[in-house]
C-alpha cells in the first residue's frame, strides 16, 4: 500500500473535532494538542453561537468542544441548540467556570463531558476520547459529588440557588454576585436589560428576597463561597 493511500485512509479514520471558544489562543493551543494525535483532527473553529452552528452544518464534526462563555452568546444555550438539531453530536465543555456550579447543567443540556481549562492541558485527550465513545467525562471529585447527590434522598429537596434557579436565572445570579450591573449582564448574555430585570425579579421570588439590595448581598456571598 502506498504512503498516500495509507495517509488518506488514516485521515478518513480520524475523529473530526470542532472547537468553539472566543479566545484565539485557546483555539490554537487545543488544535495543536489535538492535531498531533493520529486518530483526531480539528475540522473547524468558531468563536460564537452563530459561527458554531454554521461550522457544524458545514464540517459535520464528530465532537464539538465548547466554552461556556462565548463572544456575544452563551455556551449553555448553544449546547441545547446543538442537542436539539444534532442529537448524535458528542459535546465536551471546556470552561473557566468551577465545575461544581455548571457540570450537572451542561450534562442535562446535552453535553457528555465537562473539564476545566486548568485540567484541560493534561487531560483533554482523555476527555475527548471518553466523550467520543458516548461516555460521560467529569473529574473524579465532581463525578463523586454528582453521584452522591443523585443517591441522596435529600436531593429531591431544593436547598439553594443552584437547585432552585433555572439555567438563565443562575447565570444572572452568578454575574450579579461578580459585581456586574444590569447593562453588563445584558451584553454578556446577549439579552435585553429588561429581560435581565425580569430574571432578577424571578430570582428574588424564588429565594424569598424582598429587596433588590438583598439580592446583591446574597449573590456576592454565594458566588464567593462557590
Amino acid at each position: 500500500m502506498s504512503r498516500d493511500v495509507r495517509n488518506a485512509r488514516d485521515a478518513r479514520r480520524r475523529a473530526r473535532v470542532l472547537v468553539v471558544d472566543d479566545h484565539p489562543i485557546v483555539r490554537e493551543r487545543l488544535a495543536e494538542i489535538i492535531n498531533r494525535e493520529p486518530d483526531l483532527v480539528v475540522c473547524g473553529e468558531a468563536e460564537d453561537r452563530i459561527g458554531g452552528l454554521q461550522a457544524i452544518k458545514n464540517q459535520s464534526p464528530d465532537l464539538a468542544i465548547i466554552d461556556l462563555t462565548l463572544r456575544s452568546s452563551d455556551g449553555l444555550e448553544l449546547i441545547k441548540d446543538i442537542h436539539v438539531r444534532w442529537p448524535k453530536l458528542a459535546m465536551l465543555v471546556v470552561s473557566m467556570h468551577d465545575e461544581s456550579l455548571y457540570a450537572e447543567r451542561v450534562i442535562r443540556a446535552g453535553a457528555l463531558g465537562y473539564i476545566t481549562k486548568q485540567e484541560a492541558t493534561k487531560k483533554i485527550l482523555v476527555a475527548i476520547r471518553r466523550v467520543l465513545t458516548r461516555q460521560i467525562y467529569l473529574s473524579a471529585p465532581c463525578a463523586a459529588q454528582l453521584l452522591g447527590r443523585l443517591a441522596s434522598t435529600s436531593s429531591l429537596q431544593a436547598s439553594g440557588p443552584a437547585e432552585l434557579l433555572a439555567d438563565r436565572e443562575l447565570q444572572v445570579f452568578e454575574l450579579t454576585g461578580r459585581g456586574m450591573n444590569t447593562r453588563d449582564i445584558a451584553v454578556r448574555l446577549g439579552i435585553s436589560a429588561k429581560t435581565v430585570e425580569t430574571y432578577r425579579a424571578r430570582i428574588r421570588e424564588k429565594l424569598n428576597l424582598t429587596e433588590s439590595g438583598e439580592l446583591l448581598q446574597v449573590a456576592i456571598a454565594w458566588t464567593h463561597h462557590h
